[in-house]
């Protein structure tokens, strides 16, 4: 027997054990069957051997890291390899380990390039301008070659960033010593005076490129000094980095990198110098104008390469401009915003443009293909930004989100509520994103007892196919997501993604919001009837709730233990066609809930409702279902960005209650993250909310429904206050307190109870304000509330249906009502266990012992104790 065939044999029986135990972990994997045996030896030795097949390489002037393959050749599926964690955590505890755990920040900084001290990046350039010549010496030398060799030795000067202000541009004398002057930079310098800047610059008669950017100058908004220069230098085409007007065959010259310092051009008399250009960058341009006599056909024969993204090219129609690229025969490659001024989809570009093979970095054949709508492959990545003075903690946190990863455990009985997020370590974490990778990851937990409690989590690595050495290795950020799933706008966790089109999604959502109207439903008598028992006696309950078997003790009800037997099912669970089947209910039982209930008490739902009937309340804040309206939201993000305004978001999950995996980032890459540990909404955070003795506060209301059709609702005298423990704050740190950004603390957290007319009337004396103003104002929001359920959904209403829904409300800075959500059975345990006064109604004592007695009093037998109708 051979060695390799005595190795097999020795270990057969603990691998059919590890396939038997992980079966369902190594399908989830996606890793080929053909590697199992692989990596099952490769985690009884703890074999890491990737650095024998891999180097981690700085790129993008080392704020990334790329990972290079530097064997000769690996076949695809041929290997797998083990890849540690190098930091796990729960979310809510990331900041803390990082500054409690030693040298964790600064392992995470180093591994996400974050460790560069910003400090002696400044003093080096500080140094390096100490070494500099000043404008002064820089004139004097190239004064000499004018002196030495004619006016026409100096055509190209650069004085970039050299302090100077406008008094010295003035003493510097620049038009008599350089009069033929062509180019002349001053970028980055201290220029001041509108005036003093046109007195001198319009002297130059030959000038063909200015640049000013980066000087205060240029916060002036207005476009005098742009106007008065363009206007006396009749021959400029460059300004500030922008074609102007007048562009012509010098500009595209330029940026076809002919004309530079060595060669400035700027001859009257043109050569068809362009004739031979090939390839042609003319992005960010500001060009309005495209159709000239310069940029054509007959100037550009051979022309097969043009990117003309960031342009607005709003001096022409769609069809013009089309029409107009048409006649470059030769063009095969086109870069352009889409949508942009050429249109809103890719696939019509390509129609109008036959020749076109590559648009934006996408072959034509795959984009009509798939149909995709907006192409752009030639994504930036988003580098890590911070500033100087922040913790190496604080630019973890900032820049953990282009590295994370994350899986959810789960046993036979449970899943766990919140998901781990981890980072590789840094050969892992150098694999960058492709859309047609060489490599697949994924998370991998070797549980080597059999149990979970003795898991160890991995990723593991393997090749999807044939590389070479040299070859970068790169993975899908997005495996398995396609457009179906918003593939493109969920690369912008990654990427710097077309700001424009996103916005463009936004307005005209918004302008749809915008333009809804909503004619309030009149408020009915009552048309619903008390429920008697046909023999008079008392109305049979089936509860599974202990508070209302303990608490409803009138004697109109009575409670029973058989569901079938019941004439009031009041139950927790969801009553579906299943389970009335299964424990023999019928349909002339009452039940407490009503059809199609979820377009009020899932949270992506609610938001979809009020919507549709109201667009865009006051009430509601900017919500978004991430699963369908991401591009909305980016859009909405990137506007706010733009505006300067304030970009803190809060995301939840559609369907589970007590905070459980929210969130408050103003982090647009986590925002788009968090979507992979289960679907959420996305909602604007009240950044200003009312606050009591300087903690946040919401406040649950109970409301009472006895009939969607007509609508007859009503609230209940109780309610109550939730407080924050923690004083509010907007520092960044304190979006992972849970008890300075959330109220619920029946589950987590210190519980301070507080009687609800002691709340109101300090809430009153520290706000000056009057309760009732308020009062009135929330009864009005949450009646149109249940009045958009009732429009968009007629299917709710349910002759045989009653039911309790919880209201959580939280007030702007300004007593403005916001509506959180509303919540089915919800938990009144406040309600049943404390007496409090009515209020609203003149401090009439409530005991919490009738609470369910007088709910079930409104919903069944039409009385109106301690509830008033909506």
């Amino acid at each position: 027997m051979s060695t390799t065939n005595a190795t097999a044999s020795a270990v057969n029986p603990n691998y059919e054990d590890f396939v038997k135990v992980h079966g369902v972990l190594l399908a989830a994997s996606g890793l080929p069957q053909s590697l199992h045996r692989k990596l099952f030896l490769k985690l009884m030795a703890d074999t890491f051997d990737g650095g024998n097949y891999f180097q981690v390489e700085p790129v993008e002037d080392g704020k990334q890291r790329r990972l290079v393959f530097t064997a000769d050749f690996m076949g695809k599926e041929s290997d797998v390899f083990l890849v540690d964690h190098a930091w796990t955590f729960r979310l809510s505890d990331a900041y803390k380990q990082l500054q409690e755990i030693p040298g964790l920040a600064e392992r995470m900084a180093a591994l996400m390039c974050v460790d560069i001290d910003l400090n002696s990046e400044a003093g080096e350039a500080d140094a390096e301008r100490d070494t500099k010549l000043s404008a002064f010496e820089i004139v004097e030398q190239e004064f000499f070659k004018v002196k030495e060799e004619g006016t026409d030795a100096v055509r190209w000067l650069d004085l970039e960033d050299l302090d100077i202000n406008d008094a010295m541009l003035e003493c510097l004398d620049l038009p008599s010593k350089f009069p033929h002057l062509v180019a002349l930079n001053l970028c980055a310098n201290k220029l001041k005076d509108t005036e003093t800047v046109i007195k001198v610059i319009t002297q130059f008669k030959h000038l063909r490129a200015l640049w000013l950017n980066s000087n205060p100058i240029l916060k002036n908004k207005d476009n005098y000094m742009e106007g008065a220069i363009l206007q006396d230098c009749s021959r400029l085409e460059i300004y500030n980095s922008h074609l102007t007007p007048n562009f012509g065959e010098w500009a595209l010259g330029f940026c076809g990198g002919l004309y530079e310092k060595d060669n400035p051009g700027g001859s009257d008399q043109t050569n068809h110098t362009l004739q031979s250009f090939t390839s042609l960058d003319l992005s960010n341009r500001c060009i309005h104008n495209l159709i000239t006599k310069a940029f054509s056909p007959a100037e550009l024969p051979v022309l097969s390469y043009v990117n003309l993204r960031g342009n607005p090219l709003d001096d022409h129609s769609v069809g013009s401009l089309l029409k107009f690229l048409k006649g470059f025969s030769s063009l095969s490659a086109l870069e352009v915003d889409i949508p942009g001024p050429l249109g809103e989809n890719a696939v019509v570009i390509l129609e109008a443009l036959p020749n076109l093979s590559i648009l934006n970095g996408v072959s034509a054949s795959k984009i009509l293909e798939s149909e995709k709508s907006v192409v752009d492959s030639m994504l930036q990545p988003r580098l890590p930004e911070w500033d100087a003075g922040e913790s190496l903690a604080d630019r973890v946190i900032n820049s953990m989100w282009f590295y994370l990863m994350t899986y959810r455990l789960a046993d036979e009985e449970k899943i766990d509520e919140t998901s781990v997020w981890y980072v590789m370590d840094e050969l892992g974490s150098a694999l960058r994103h492709s859309d047609e990778p060489n490599f697949r990851v994924s998370p991998f937990l070797y549980m080597p007892e059999g149990k979970l409690d003795s898991a160890i989590s991995y990723s593991i690595l393997w090749p999807t196919g044939s590389i070479r050495g040299g070859d970068e290795c790169t993975r899908d950020f997005l495996f398995g997501i396609g457009e179906e799933k918003q593939r493109s706008a969920r690369l912008t966790a990654w990427f710097h993604t077309p700001q424009n089109y996103f916005i463009k999604v936004y307005e005209k959502y918004r302008a749809k919001l915008q333009s809804t109207e909503f004619s309030p439903l009149p408020v009915a008598l009552s048309a619903t009837n008390s429920v008697r028992c046909s023999d008079g006696g008392a109305l049979h309950v089936y509860t599974d709730i202990p508070q209302v078997e303990e608490f409803l003790t009138r004697p109109e009800f009575v409670i029973t233990t058989e569901p079938k037997n019941a004439d009031i099912i009041w139950t927790s669970l969801q009553v579906d066609e299943e389970l009335k089947k299964a424990v023999g209910l019928n349909d002339q039982q009452y039940i407490n809930q009503f059809p199609f209930e979820a377009c009020l008490v899932m949270k992506h739902h609610l938001a979809e409702t009020v919507q549709k009937a109201h667009g865009a309340p006051e009430w509601l804040q900017p919500t978004y279902n991430l699963e369908t309206q991401l591009s909305q939201f980016v859009g909405d993000y990137y506007t706010n960005e733009k505006a300067g305004d304030d970009n803190l978001w809060i995301l939840k999950p559609w369907n589970m209650a007590r905070t459980i995996d929210t969130t408050v980032t103003h982090n647009l890459s986590a925002i788009i993250r968090l979507m992979e540990t289960g679907p959420k909404i996305c909602q604007k955070y009240i950044e200003h909310p009312t606050l009591f003795k300087g903690r946040k506060f919401d406040i649950r209301y109970i409301i009472l429904v006895r009939s969607m059709n007509p609508l007859e609702i009503f609230i209940s005298d109780v309610f109550w206050v939730r407080l924050a423990n923690n004083a509010y704050s907007l520092d960044k740190r304190s979006l992972f307190e849970y008890e300075t950004h959330f109220t619920v603390m029946n589950y987590r957290g210190r519980l301070n109870h507080m009687n609800t007319p002691e709340f109101v009337q300090e809430f009153e004396h520290e706000h000056s304000v009057k309760w009732m103003d308020i009062h009135v104002r929330v009864e009005k929001m949450i009646r149109s509330v249940f009045e958009s359920a009732a429009t968009v959904h007629p299917e709710m209403h349910s002759p045989t249906s009653r039911a309790m829904y919880g209201v959580d409300v939280m007030l702007d800075c300004h007593y403005q009502p916001k509506l959180l959500e509303v919540t089915y059975c919800p938990d009144c345990t406040r309600a049943y266990k404390y007496d409090t006064e009515a209020v609203t109604k003149g401090g009439e004592v409530i005991k919490g012992s009738d609470f369910f007695n007088d709910v079930f009093g409104c919903l069944f037998l039409n009385e109106t104790t301690h509830v008033s109708p909506l």
